[in-house]
């Protein structure tokens, strides 16, 4: 069983009707592919104006309905939410530091960017250290795809 109970379903219908927000998305690879499996909305925040345009290019070409924010992270979690998601998930440079990407996950949750029951998502390099997660949130798993590891994390219960 998955997080939120569609691990039976196809990876086509898994994420149908989820709402995911892509953090540091880059030309939209994750936020085009969880649109592409059902998730709505999807909303990707792209810092680099450029970078950005590459995303709604191509979520276009695909016909991938994704909301492309150009922004830096920090000043879009500053704000207020124009919901809570399902899913957050954050792949930043690498070379972010630790400090900047626990102020991050620490705006996602005090703001109210992760829906009570959501899923946060933080993808990192194998070499660096894991991250460290708020007090409110448990770690549920992680996987390491070679160079690259994948952190989800959820409220405890009753946080």
């Amino acid at each position: 069983m998955s997080w939120c109970g569609t691990g039976d379903l196809s990876g086509d219908e898994a994420l149908s009707g989820i709402s995911f927000l892509d953090l540091y998305g880059g030309s939209g690879g994750v936020a085009i592919e969880a649109a592409s499996r059902g998730a709505v909305p999807v909303r990707l925040v792209e810092r680099d104006g450029k970078v950005a345009g590459i995303a709604r290019r191509n979520a276009d070409h695909v016909g991938a309905s994704v909301q492309v924010t150009t922004s830096s992270v920090s000043a879009l979690l500053s704000g207020t939410p124009d919901r809570a998601y399902d899913i957050v998930w954050l792949d930043p440079p690498y070379a972010l530091g630790a400090e900047e990407l626990s102020a991050a996950v620490e705006a996602v949750l005090e703001r109210g960017w992760l829906a009570e029951d959501g899923l946060l998502v933080i993808e990192r390099s194998s070499r660096t250290p894991d991250p460290v997660l708020p007090a409110e949130l448990a770690e549920v798993w992680g996987r390491r795809y070679g160079e690259t590891t994948v952190h989800y994390a959820t409220r405890k219960a009753g946080q």
